[in-house]
């Protein structure tokens, strides 16, 4: 077999190195508020602080849900680079803030500015990426890095918070979180980032379903969708669930909650770094149909784990589901911004990355209250068997909409009249209707829609 040509770090461009930088600092202060701010919803409502932070949660999915479509559709209007900037300074300032409110819905409303930022934020860095690193397999490399950083992030955010709250008062840390994000506005200063040329014209309706155009029009897309699902079944399970298993089935401590979080973590950095190689020879459907073939198995092992009777042995069985999700969690997620870079032309990108932000959030704001209703009604087993139903049914949708035969380049038909001339000059004149084109196909305003198998074996004849 031919082993893969060696190439760079992308920590060896120094403009991904100064973004990447940026992202883990924002990521590391996203993580630090989260602490405080459940401390300080604690201050404020006691009891009801439980309340609190599940609306200020559901906040933040109904922001990344309509929010990032908008964005995604204006990003390219903007010289990127202030634009992030921009992003980081009303974080930092909205952070600034939390400390110094004594009534609960001004965190609300704070919150709906700060996930208001973020979900601009993300979508946009994420399309500013491959732009940085046309190398595919540098690209490939960090996707990978940017995965093992959201992990590393939910370790040891709460364990650095749990430091610093020895030493001094939780107010703080919204001050070293925007500290943080105003070192990250620095950093995104310093770093070169290309510009995009705007794609889309049209109505304020046309350019904000652009992106969801692309995903409806692109059958890898669209298998996307039921991958989407598939992650917020299985993780909807870690995220709402694991501390109540821990205290009131497995009758474990707050350190048993670390543990069975830790071994998520473990088994999404194991992926994480071992990915790259494997995608390199493979490619992006088998690996992420694997992974939710394994989040699938996750979730039927929770649910024969929840008719166990009781026993020490169901601890080390418990660990062993957690980090199986996480696996299988990292094998889906880790690959996506390929398949998208993939389906995109530069300058859609941001409207793409912007319309995956907001589907794959649309898929957790229906498993999280299904998860969260469910386990308080009808338990554990119940509650899961349901979101394993609907990881089958993503599995399925991916399996049938994401081809398995799926050539990036692709030889096609364009009638003659229907797209600019200049925009032709390397095709075939192949009679008085049609010219035969072959380049790599994505959906844009001159390739509308994707060619069936009938229209791809009309071109090879002709």
């Amino acid at each position: 077999m031919r082993s893969a040509p060696m190439t760079s770090s992308p920590f060896h461009n120094h403009d991904y190195l100064r973004l990447f930088t940026a992202q883990v600092t924002g990521l590391f202060g996203t993580g630090l508020t989260t602490v405080a701010l459940g401390l300080l919803a604690y201050e404020l409502a006691g009891a009801a602080a439980a309340a609190v932070l599940g609306t200020a949660l559901t906040i933040k999915m109904l922001v990344y849900v309509t929010v990032a479509p908008i964005v995604g559709a204006y990003a390219d209007r903007f010289p990127r680079r202030p634009f992030l900037v921009s992003l980081h300074l009303i974080r930092a300032t909205v952070v600034l803030a939390l400390p110094f409110i004594d009534q609960i819905w001004q965190i609300y409303v704070l919150i709906a500015v700060l996930q208001t930022a973020s979900a601009a934020y993300t979508p946009t860095y994420q399309a500013v990426i491959p732009d940085i690193l046309p190398d595919e397999r540098e690209y490939t490399r960090a996707l990978s890095a940017t995965q093992l950083a959201a992990t590393m992030e939910t370790l040891l955010s709460p364990m650095l918070a749990a430091a610093a709250l020895t030493v001094m008062s939780f107010h703080w840390l919204f001050a070293g979180t925007a500290i943080g994000f105003a070192i990250s506005a620095a950093l995104v200063i310093t770093a070169r980032i290309p510009n995009v040329t705007a794609a889309t014209e049209g109505s304020f309706r046309e350019r904000i379903t652009v992106g969801m155009r692309i995903f409806a029009a692109t059958p890898r897309l669209r298998g996307l969708l039921g991958l989407n699902l598939v992650v917020a079944a299985a993780g909807s399970v870690v995220m709402i669930n694991t501390v109540n298993y821990v205290r009131d089935t497995l009758g474990g401590s707050q350190s048993g909650v670390a543990a069975l979080l830790a071994a998520n973590g473990f088994g999404t950095m194991l992926v994480a770094v071992s990915l790259p190689r494997v995608l390199d020879r493979l490619g992006a459907r088998p690996v992420m149909l694997t992974g939710a073939a394994t989040l699938l198995a996750g979730l039927g092992s929770a649910i024969a784990l929840s008719f166990a009777d009781a026993g020490g042995w169901r601890w080390a069985a418990a660990i062993a589901v957690w980090a199986t999700v996480g696996m299988g969690t990292a094998a889906i997620l880790t690959p996506t911004g390929q398949v998208l870079r993939r389906s995109s032309r530069p300058a859609d990108r941001p409207a793409l990355f912007a319309a995956q932000f907001s589907l794959s959030h649309l898929a957790w704001l229906l498993t999280y209250p299904i998860t969260g209703w469910l386990t308080t009604v009808a338990g554990f087993t119940t509650t899961w068997v349901v979101l394993a139903v609907l990881a089958a049914g993503g599995i399925a949708v991916a399996v049938r909409m994401w081809p398995r035969h799926d050539p990036e380049v692709m030889t096609h038909l364009h009638e003659v009249g229907t797209i600019d001339p200049a925009r032709l000059i390397d095709a075939v004149r192949v009679d008085d209707r049609f010219y035969r084109h072959t380049h790599a196909y994505v959906i844009d305003a001159e390739h509308p829609r994707w060619p069936t198998q009938q229209r791809l074996a009309e071109s090879t004849a002709a």
